[in-house]
């Protein structure tokens, strides 16, 4: 028996415009689903189920009267919940921080106004940990975000609800954002796949700072082409945004990428580390190697990558990172509400001078520059996204701010780098433990070449589908 959830994102959309489902009917059938599940899954920290309902009520008053389907809007009906970093009007919203537990949106986020253009309906606001810092989304305002494959372990972060809902079936696709891995990480442990885009693909504004071209909002979904339609309306360079991405040829969309055979790809591959501590489980390995192998399988020549960017750097990200936990104003009489790691990063972030941050930036900018040459001469580069399984709840939470951070490093050592660089990744969802752990992989590519990692990924997922597994919570 097939159930509205268990079709994509891009088949909703045909089913509404084509009339043959019901905008209503597919929100009503969502926010039964959250209603009944999130409990025990924590992807929503808020519902806006009257929102939802009257979006969808518009959406279906639209389809009908239509005279011409092409006039619709891409997403028009279909459930796309948004980050709780991300303002929508009216709504509210909390950063993942006690101290916001009250904020009521007061405008719309540049890829919110996107979303809602598309025609997209919001179910509600998807749970993130304190000001989207950790690898992992455990907060003072929602219960903890699970992965549905293993409800005692962490579904990842930032972007950890977006993942858990889009892994449970408590919505079709979910934007997302990633300053240091936060929607490839959560993708990984939720068996999904995510898009992290180019720098300046996807606009950060108005209000949230880009200063470092470190975040981006980007797609996580199950199939390759519902993130690449998704990533299609998210899409834009917007007034203010000081980072532009390579457009696309005239007549291109990301989905249509997803429908082309990439031809004979030029792949690297590296499983060394760049924090050096860092150790990468078997699991992750088997991963890796699987990967590899099915690449070649497929044609596509395979070699290692030389060094590149190495464990020199990571103590400049470290700095820009707890500058970064600086930019969130907060009173000075509410600062005792926050997480301890907020406040240790925010401390970490008020002790740096001005010629440190340009000094770190300086640096990592020496080093793209001597490292783009050697990674441009491939078509995509293969890691591990993580260097471990899915962890428990609490295995970062429960300790002190430095041994929670330690952790975190040693947990996702390998997606930062390409956040540094500005360059686009994405994790696939190839392998599960034989415990039913889902292992992804990592596959980066030039700036501006989301398109050739998406028609890479559509080979991967058709050669190895993922879509038909799915957790024991899905029903």
């Amino acid at each position: 028996m097939t159930h509205t959830h268990d079709l994509s994102a891009t088949r909703l959309a045909e089913a509404v415009r084509a009339r043959e489902l019901s905008p209503v009917e597919i929100t009503d059938h969502y926010l039964e689903r959250i209603e009944r599940l999130n409990p025990q899954v924590g992807a929503y920290v808020t519902v806006t189920a009257e929102l939802a309902r009257e979006q969808a009520r518009l959406a279906e008053k639209r389809v009908m009267d239509a005279a011409d389907q092409a006039d619709l809007p891409p997403l028009l009906g279909v459930p796309v919940p948004v980050k709780d970093l991300n303002l929508v009007e009216g709504v509210r919203v909390t950063l993942g921080s006690e101290v916001f537990a009250d904020l009521t949106g007061f405008l719309d986020d540049n890829v919110v106004v996107l979303l809602r253009e598309a025609g997209s309906v919001l179910l509600g606001k998807t749970s993130t940990p304190e000001f989207g810092l950790p690898c992992y989304t455990e907060s003072g305002v929602a219960e903890p975000a699970r992965t549905p494959w293993d409800l005692s372990r962490s579904a990842g972060g930032s972007s950890g609800g977006a993942a858990a809902a889009v892994a449970a079936g408590l919505a079709p696709v979910a934007q997302g954002s990633d300053g240091g891995g936060s929607i490839r990480i959560p993708s990984s442990v939720c068996g999904l796949f995510g898009i992290k885009p180019t720098r300046g693909r996807v606009s950060q504004g108005p209000i949230n700072p880009d200063l470092f071209g470190l975040a981006t909002n980007g797609p996580i979904a199950r199939t390759v082409r519902d993130a690449a339609l998704l990533l299609d309306v998210m899409a834009g360079h917007m007034p203010g945004d000081i980072y532009a991405a390579p457009p696309l040829a005239p007549g291109e969309t990301f989905l249509g990428f997803a429908d082309r055979a990439p031809g004979r790809l030029r792949i690297a591959r590296s499983m060394t580390p760049p924090v050096s501590e860092a150790e990468v489980h078997p699991e992750c390995v088997r991963a890796y190697d699987d990967a590899s192998a099915l690449l070649e399988e497929l044609g596509h020549e395979v070699v290692e990558l030389p060094p590149v960017l190495g464990p020199d750097l990571v103590p400049h990200f470290e700095l820009l990172w707890g500058v970064m936990a600086t930019l969130t104003p907060v009173d000075p009489e509410r600062e005792h509400l926050l997480q301890p790691l907020t406040r240790w990063l925010r401390e970490r972030g008020r002790a740096t001078s001005a010629t440190q941050i340009f000094q770190a930036h300086a640096t990592l900018q020496a080093a793209l520059r001597t490292a783009f040459p050697i990674m441009d001469e491939f078509d995509a580069i293969l890691h591990p996204t993580l260097a471990a399984p899915p962890v428990p709840v609490g295995h970062f939470h429960g300790e002190e701010p430095e041994e929670n951070f330690r952790r975190q490093k040693l947990f996702t050592p390998f997606c930062a780098p390409y956040n540094i660089s500005g360059q686009p990744a994405v994790n696939v969802p190839l392998h599960w433990t034989d415990d039913g752990l889902p292992i992804g992989v990592m596959l980066a590519g030039r700036l501006g070449a989301e398109g050739t990692l998406i028609s890479l990924a559509a080979q991967l997922e058709e050669a190895r589908p993922w879509i038909d597994r799915k957790p024991e919570i899905w029903g």
